[in-house]
This record gives C-alpha cells, structure tokens and sequence, in this order.
C-alpha cells in the first residue's frame, strides 16, 4: 500500500466504494487523514463501517464545509454529460476534487529513495486501444529482464494498493482518459500513447475532449521519454508537441503498418517485423509473426510500443525478443481458447468499439464473426467490407438492429451467445476462426466485457 501525503491531520471525502475508491480510503487512513466516505448504493453505512469511515452524504449543502479534498472514482462522471451531485457540490464549494492517479503521483517518492542506489520510475501508458496488452507487455518484459516491478491502474491492482517501491522497480500503469482526466499530479518518468478511436464521447463532450483528457499525461505530466504511436493524427501532433527538433530522442516514434524515417528514435513494424532506428540507422530488429501471444498488425502496434518503452530503460532487444515469445497474451484480448477439427476459436471480447474489431477481423483470414451488443456512437460503417468475414452471428438485446447495420455481409441473428458459438461453430470449416470481437459494450446482456468473454469461452467448452 502506498500511504497518501499531505493530509495528515486533514479531513479528505472520498466518493465511490468500489475497488479503486476502498483503497483510496485505506491509503489516506494510512497517511493520518480522517476519511469521510458516501456511495449510492444501498450498503454505503455498512461499507463505512468496514473500512472504519464516517458516512456523510456528499451532495448536500455545506458537506465540504471541513474537507480539504475530495476524491472521487475514475467511473463517477465529474464533468460530461453532468457532474456528480457530490463533485457538483464540491466545486460550488471550492473544494478540490482529484482522484487516485493524482494521489499516487503525490506520494509514491519518499525519502527511502535517498538511499537507492538506483531511481524507481513509473511507465504509464494511455490510449483508446491495446493499452492493457502493451501494460502487461511491458511488465512482463521487466520481469524477464530481471527488474523489479509492479503493474497496476486501470488493470490489475488499484495504484495506491501496491506496495511501496523498492530500489529499481519499476510501476508500470495503465491509465484511461476517466484517470487521466482529472488527475491533479502526473508525473511518469515514460508515458506511452498507443493510438486514439472513438470512445467514451459522451464522458468527454466529444472527440476533442476526449482526445484533450489522453493528451494531458503528456502536456502536463512532463515525461522524461514519450513514446507514441503515429498512426493517428492525434499522435503526430502529441510527438510535434514533446519534440524539440527532428533529432530529438525524448520522443520514440512507433507505428505498425508504415515505415518510420528520419534523424529521431523510431520504432515501427511493417510485414511482421519490428524496427529500431536511431539517427537514421537501424540498430534493432524482430520477427513478429510467430509470436503467438501478439497476433494482428494491432497486437505488433503493442509490441512496437512495449519495446520502445523497455528500451527507454535501457532494456537490450534481445532481451525484449525473448520475452515477447513467452508472452502469453491477456484474457479477452486476442485470446485462443480452442481448435477444434481445424477451426480456431478466440476470444476478443475487450473489442468493444469499432476500431478494435476491425483490427481483430483484420488478425484473421476466414472468420465466422460473433458480434453484437450495446452500440456506440459513430455507428459500424468503419467495420464494413470486412473482407475477412465468411459470416457475421449476432448477440445482444437489439440483434436485430445490430445485423440490419452489416450491411454487405452474410448476417444470421442469434440473440445470445449460446446460440451464436453453436451456429458459428456448426458452419465452420477447418482453416476458419470464430472470433468473438463484439463492436460494442457488454452491459445490454452482461456485467463486463470478462463477463461476456467468460460465457464465450463456456460455451466453446461445451461444444462436443
């Protein structure tokens, strides 16, 4: 656990009892602050009651009138489509409101480092798709390589439930925009942006916003290397916007599908195989294509960015090569589950917007696709032709909608996902995947993306 600094003594609210917020609240106890705590749900007082808070309900008028700050869950909306009342009430009273990722960048220095012999740092790494796969990478590749480290943030671990740092560790975070958005200290010592597609547009009044809530790790972090994926615009005006020059090797350049060039640090994957240049020169260089954890031109963007930010610390690519083969992937993401007389089937249920699964169909040659769910905005033109699919087994409460929109493509509606994984699985032929790569959020038939990734692969279970 990492003890909050700076309000011993002091009386702190925290908003939301899930898993990032119980921690907050353990870490603040553990720093000398007097916590106060209030959650809509129904058990908030016996929840308080656990974890030794005092319940106050947030939201009326003169709560804030003796907290020095408030802390609120990455989940809890503090701005678009409309503030908490509890957040609402805060800011009209002048009490500044933060969340965990503020707290952590706050307190995770402590004078123990004075006798390091070497720094402990933190890589955060931020995006709209593969950051979790490009977190648990670049974790991986540090305990491969021997380093001390620690993985946490929007995967795993709540960042003030690891454990104080040890003498060179490394934290590795996964933030998202909620995290990123709000945080009133970022400070990494390498920050990692994968790429940007829509998502989240309602949380963020917008592309813009949502694009402005990634790009603040960046503008307002300061990292001491910046690696960032090029393949958006997004990301090219992040790369102009940390580069002093052409030959400035703060910034690492990482793309998958093109080749980088110039004076600076690139990394990029093209046909398969990941290149290192610097200065013009190419000083690293791996085959991708039989790494069966990172399938996919999406999965090589993982890999290009993991390598970058392992060779900001000074990592030697044959380590990182290494590791990469004995990667074995995250559930929900890419994930093999089964083949079966010749049929692959993976589940992709973390695929829950447009881009994502456009990159999934794109990993496989002849897929029998299940899809369906609760749709975004922006509808599901950029998954279209979608050569890549034989057929197309749609899930969910509007299936039916749903398939109406793939339009050009041979659609069956299904309806749930037991229907869908015998269908599918049926007209497979040897050489074909079902891939569950929904296009949509879960929560018109499921808790959570695991959950409809957990039923997928139940299903693929029970097939004779």
């Amino acid at each position: 656990m990492i003890p909050v600094k700076g309000f011993e003594g002091k009386t702190v609210a925290v908003l939301g009892l899930g898993r990032s917020g119980l921690a907050t609240v353990t870490a603040l106890q553990a720093g000398g602050a007097d916590v106060l705590v209030w959650d809509d749900s129904p058990n908030a007082d016996e929840k308080a009651n656990d974890i030794g808070a005092t319940l106050r309900d947030l939201t009326k008028q003169g709560a804030f009138t003796d907290v020095a700050s408030l802390i609120t869950s990455p989940g809890i909306a503090h701005l678009y489509p409309e503030p908490h009342p509890a957040i609402a009430r805060a800011m009209a009273e002048g009490c500044p409101v933060d969340n965990d990722i503020g707290l952590f960048f706050q307190s995770f220095a402590t004078q123990e480092w004075d006798n390091f012999s070497t720094m402990p740092k933190v890589i955060a790494v931020t995006g709209s798709n593969g950051k979790s796969t490009t977190s648990a990478l670049i974790h991986h590749i540090l305990e491969e390589a021997g380093r001390p480290t620690q993985l946490a943030g929007n995967i795993g671990r709540g960042v003030l439930d690891i454990e104080e740092a040890h003498d060179g560790e490394v934290v590795v975070l996964e933030l998202s925009s909620y995290q990123t958005d709000l945080a009133r200290a970022l400070t990494p010592d390498v920050a990692v942006f994968t790429n940007l597609s829509p998502d989240h547009l309602d949380r963020h009044a917008g592309h813009g916003g949502y694009f402005a809530a990634k790009r603040r790790l960046f503008a307002e972090g300061g990292p001491d290397r910046a690696v960032i994926g090029v393949d958006e615009f997004e990301g090219q005006y992040i790369a102009n916007q940390m580069s002093g020059g052409p030959g400035d090797d703060r910034v690492i350049r990482v793309s998958s599908g093109q080749k980088l060039s110039g004076a600076g640090w690139n990394v990029f994957a093209r046909k398969g195989f990941l290149s290192e240049t610097r200065k013009g020169r190419q000083v690293g260089s791996i085959d991708l294509r039989q790494i069966a954890g990172l399938p996919g031109a999406h999965n090589h963007q993982n890999a290009c960015a993991a390598y970058a930010a392992c060779r900001a610390l000074g990592i030697g690519p044959r380590v990182i090569e290494q590791a990469l083969h004995s990667f074995k992937g995250l559930p929900h993401r890419s994930q093999l589950i089964a083949e079966k007389n010749g049929v692959r089937f993976v589940n992709d249920s973390k695929a829950t917007n447009v881009d994502s699964a456009a990159k999934a169909l794109a990993a496989f040659d002849k897929v029998r696709w299940i899809c369906g769910g609760l749709e975004k905005e922006g509808g599901l033109d950029a998954l279209l032709p979608a050569p890549t699919v034989v057929k197309a087994y749609v899930i969910g409460r509007e299936a039916g909608v749903f398939a109406m929109k793939l339009k050009g493509l041979d659609v069956e509606v299904c309806g749930d996902m037991a229907t869908a994984v015998a269908k599918a699985a049926a007209d497979a032929q040897s050489g074909e995947t079902v891939l569950l790569a929904p296009a949509a959020a879960s929560f018109d038939q499921y808790d959570s993306f695991e959950k409809r990734g957990e039923d997928f692969v139940m299903q693929v279970s029970a097939l004779e």
